[in-house]
């Protein structure tokens, strides 16, 4: 399906960029897995086969690290047809209630998430402009489409960050932007807005969300793999500009 394409996956040791990095070399793609963590990220590319992975650490919200990331991506496969940012850095005030924010941890968190997933477009259009083509999908959420269920959360110790609504909902505007600010430039930009990926979320919670659903409920990453390798490949090359949903109807 993707034919040697060579993608680059920031946050790539996460739930999502594990899935993805998997389902894109089972669909014959090489990948860079893009991450803070050295050790685990070296374990990663050996478990997927050196010939077709490659770890590099990478920090998605400082410009010198992401250059460095593209030019050894370049110097190791030669091109990068695609990347996916799935980044996901967080302070350590992340999860707190909006009425005990403070500014710091809420700079951090906009600046690493919404700020990095614009600077790392920045880097990586600049570089497609040079390679004369690309492709970029970003990773928002329903969160950025829609105000949360407050009603799920009663009874559990979670909470749905005012901060993620800001972010995600900026994502998909980043998206369009880039999409039409790069026109005539053979350059793509597209999103994927998942819905709630299980990760050991309190059974009452469960419960609640999937029932806002239409058959599956909660989804797990590679739920989503359908519709990246179809952004990926020449499929969807006519695809841009455009927020896909993937979240079993539960924006309906």
């Amino acid at each position: 399906m993707l034919n040697d394409n060579v993608v680059a996956v920031t946050g790539g040791l996460g739930l999502i960029g594990k899935a993805f990095c998997k389902e894109i070399i089972k669909n014959d793609g090489k990948v860079i897995i893009g991450d803070l963590f050295i050790n685990q990220g070296i374990s990663f590319q050996n478990e997927l086969g050196a010939e077709n992975a490659l770890f590099l650490e990478l920090n998605s919200s400082d410009s010198d690290s992401i250059d460095n990331f593209l030019e050894n991506s370049k110097n190791h496969f030669g091109k990068i047809d695609s990347a996916v940012h799935c980044a996901y850095p967080r302070s350590k005030q992340w999860g707190t209630e909006f009425e005990k924010l403070k500014a710091e941890g809420l700079r951090d968190d906009l600046f690493n998430q919404l700020g990095g997933a614009i600077i790392f477009s920045q880097r990586l259009i600049s570089f497609y402009r040079a390679q004369g083509y690309g492709n970029l999908i970003h990773i928002s959420s329903i969160q950025g489409l829609a105000a949360p269920k407050f009603e799920h959360y009663e009874g559990t110790k979670m909470v749905s960050p005012i901060e993620y609504s800001a972010i995600k909902s900026g994502i998909i505007s980043i998206t369009k932007y880039l999409a039409k600010y790069c026109k005539g430039e053979n350059i793509r930009v597209n999103s994927i807005s998942p819905g709630g990926i299980l990760d050991n979320q309190p059974e009452v919670f469960l419960e609640k969300y999937n029932s806002s659903c239409i058959s599956k409920g909660m989804m797990e990453p590679q739920d989503l793999n359908g519709t990246l390798i179809y952004l990926l490949s020449s499929m969807s090359k006519f695809v841009n500009g455009q927020n896909i949903i993937v979240d079993d109807g539960w924006t309906l």
